[in-house]
């Protein structure tokens, strides 16, 4: 199979890298692993993780359509009352963690009516249920990508002028040799002041396998599963209590703090309003994440909220899955884990009465596409990193270091992004680490490898470092990373030249021009600062 442009990887990045080169006219083959496109919003279950400007302006145009269309998918096929219709910011969870809390289902039937035109004209095609498994590289140069079936094992190879790795983990990176790096940076690299003084490569960020809940009439106690005992008792040494419990650290203050669980919880989800600049909002579990606030919807179309769950107490922590033997163990342990989780909520969790255990939770397969309600792939915050020609540092983007909150500039820039530097425990031992950021602008050198020259990184993969990640790793900003790495594909093939050029200043101005024509904003309004 030939193409324009070979995007391997279909989630948040890689979509939005799709449509950006179909948008310019290119042939694109888009390939994903998982049966939903959308990664982290659809095949990983997580609601969209923004800043508190994000319905004024700080996204690019296709992904505010991409928000509109899921408000507007809510209006048109739900029994939404006549208030949650009427109202422009329609949050169909009315959870705190975002202004757009949505079933991931419906955000995958959004994303798929965005790719409708194109999938139909050919200029689109997707190769559904294909992970990457081998890469034709000649020199600095991608030549083709072979992808095989998780299913049947049939291969597929793609030849393309451009390949943009969209993936989750960065997986074609060690395929075709592109540099790379993994964890933890020394603090001698880059200077950063949050960094250790040696490199940890296998100290990432952990993983979580989320999945979803409802709490209705019954008991639906599952089976206790068989090492229950073993993650009952786990508890990291500054948790300050089990894991499997409603303790966990504050991610700010990295004080241990028991947090409320309240099935139910009578509150007007109409005049909820998440905003991560004043709260993490995480102090009730139950609408931290909440997808489906049932007072929304006309009575007697849901028997309960439902809520998604994503909590720091999910956190696998015994291992990272790049660059380690027995992945597939580690994957299955993170789901035993979470499931063990949902066991002790039904079992052990305490009620405001008193008692212990809600025996009335479900777990919800509709809303997450599975047979088991889990989320179909384990939800990635970390992923391998291209060495590029820019890499962003904490000094880059940190209020203390930089002693303000200003907006963080760079003259390539192909985009803007926002959200404090919010680092998970990690497999390293690590505890929360958080730093306030500044609004950024997302360089164009973070996008292109050192030394390859037809690879781009269009999603977590790009330069930035364990640090910086973490504000680099949220919906919309891997969004307009795809989008900018699609959009500078096609415009080098459109232009006959390459991304080193670009990146050096070569036919700058007009590539940046004709970003903001399609709407990706470059520059954040003056006045606007960090949290």
């Amino acid at each position: 199979m030939q193409t324009d442009v070979l995007v391997v990887g279909g989630g948040m990045g890689g979509v939005a890298a799709a449509l950006a080169a179909a948008r310019a006219g290119r042939r694109v083959v888009l390939t994903e692993e998982y049966p939903w496109l959308g990664g982290q919003l659809t095949s990983q279950a997580v609601p969209a993780d923004e800043h508190t400007w994000v319905e004024e302006f700080g996204v690019t145009a296709s992904y505010r359509r991409l928000r509109e269309g899921i408000r507007d998918y809510y209006r048109d096929h739900y029994p939404l009352t006549e208030g949650a219709k009427a109202k422009k910011d329609l949050n169909p969870g009315a959870g705190m963690v975002s202004r757009i809390c949505a079933e991931p289902r419906v955000a995958a039937a959004v994303i798929e009516s965005m790719l409708a035109p194109f999938r139909s004209s050919g200029v689109i095609r997707v190769l559904e249920r294909t992970r990457p498994v081998s890469a034709d590289v000649e020199g600095d140069v991608v030549r083709a990508v072979t992808v095989a079936d998780v299913r049947t094992g049939e291969e597929t190879t793609v030849q393309a002028d451009y390949v943009l790795d969209a993936t989750e983990l960065g997986d074609l990176l060690p395929l075709t040799g592109t540099e790379y790096v993994t964890g933890f940076e020394a603090r001698s690299e880059h200077g950063e002041p949050s960094a250790p003084a040696q490199a940890q490569p296998h100290n990432q960020q952990a993983i979580s396998w989320c999945f979803v809940i409802e709490h209705v009439e019954g008991d639906h106690t599952i089976e206790r599963p068989e090492d229950y005992d073993h993650w009952r008792s786990y508890e990291p040494e500054y948790w300050g209590a089990p894991m499997l419990s409603l303790t966990a650290p504050d991610p700010r203050t990295l004080a241990t703090v028991t947090r409320t669980f309240t099935p139910d919880i009578n509150d007007d989800p109409l005049n909820q309003t998440a905003d991560q600049r004043q709260a993490a909002g995480d102090k009730e579990l139950w609408t931290f994440r909440r997808i489906i606030a049932r007072d929304l919807f006309e009575p007697g179309a849901y028997e309960s909220d439902q809520v998604l769950v994503n909590w720091p107490m999910i956190d696998y922590l015994d291992s990272p899955v790049v660059d380690v033997p027995d992945v597939e163990h580690h994957l299955a342990q993170a789901k035993r884990f979470a499931l063990s989780m949902f066991y002790w909520l039904q079992t052990e969790a305490p009620r405001p009465d008193g008692g212990t255990g809600w025996p009335g939770l479900r777990l919800v397969p509709q809303a997450t596409g599975t047979d088991d309600g889990f989320a179909q792939a384990p939800y990635i915050r970390e992923s391998r990193r291209i060495k590029a020609l820019r890499t962003v540092i904490e000094q880059d983007v940190s209020v203390d270091v930089r002693g303000h909150a200003r907006p963080a500039t760079f003259p390539d820039s192909v985009g803007v992004g926002m959200y404090r530097i919010d680092l998970h425990p990690s497999t390293g031992g690590d505890n929360y680490i958080d730093v306030a950021c500044a609004p950024f602008e997302i360089p164009l050198g973070t996008l292109v490898p050192q030394r390859m020259s037809n690879l781009l990184a269009a999603g977590k993969n790009v330069g930035t470092t364990h640090i910086t990640n973490g504000a680099f790793r949220l919906h919309p900003v891997e969004w307009n990373i795809g989008e900018s790495a699609g959009a500078l594909a096609a415009w080098c093939l459109e232009q006959g030249t390459a991304p080193h050029k670009v990146a050096e200043g070569e036919g700058l101005a007009e590539f940046q021009a004709a970003l903001e024509a399609d709407g990706v904003e470059l520059h954040w309004p003056d006045g606007v600062e960090g949290y």
